[in-house]
């Protein structure tokens, strides 16, 4: 007899979600940094040199549906860190500390997700991919209808 994988639903994507956060928040605390901050960190990161910190408050909102407040908290809490700096009346910097930091960070975690990823099919990964964006394009769209 021949067992077939039931359809993904939103528990399992859950599931997902939270094991990965998990293992990255594990990380994250042995250099005494929280889920929010790593994400803001990242956007300064990636920056090519100051970025606006509007800017990077869009990006965190956008990405955790999180308020704008609590981004701007994280923003203070990672200057007075010294991991991000302001520059100019607007914008914001990463520091050494900082850029050293997210390396260390992202380079603990890149083993483990490359083991996480091992062995799943280029095909299947692309076909998540492209499921997940419409799921999260969708689920968007809901949250803003149901903010209004």
């Amino acid at each position: 007899m021949t067992t077939s994988t039931p359809p993904v639903g939103p528990r399992d994507i859950a599931l997902a979600h939270y094991a990965g956060r998990a293992l990255l928040e594990t990380v994250l605390t042995r250099h005494g940094i929280t889920f929010q901050q790593s994400v803001t960190l990242r956007l300064a990161a990636l920056a090519d040199g100051p970025v606006g910190r509007e800017q990077i408050v869009d990006g965190v909102t956008g990405a955790l549906k999180i308020d704008t407040a609590e981004v701007h908290r994280v923003l203070d809490e990672l200057i007075a860190a010294q991991l991000l700096t302001p520059e100019g009346a607007s914008d914001v910097r990463i520091t050494d500390a900082g850029r050293e930091l997210y390396a260390t960070t992202s380079g603990e975690t890149a083993p483990i997700t490359a083991r996480i990823y091992d062995g799943i099919p280029t095909e299947d990964l692309a076909v998540t991919g492209r499921v997940l964006s419409l799921i999260t394009e969708r689920a968007g769209t809901e949250l803003t209808a149901l903010r209004r």
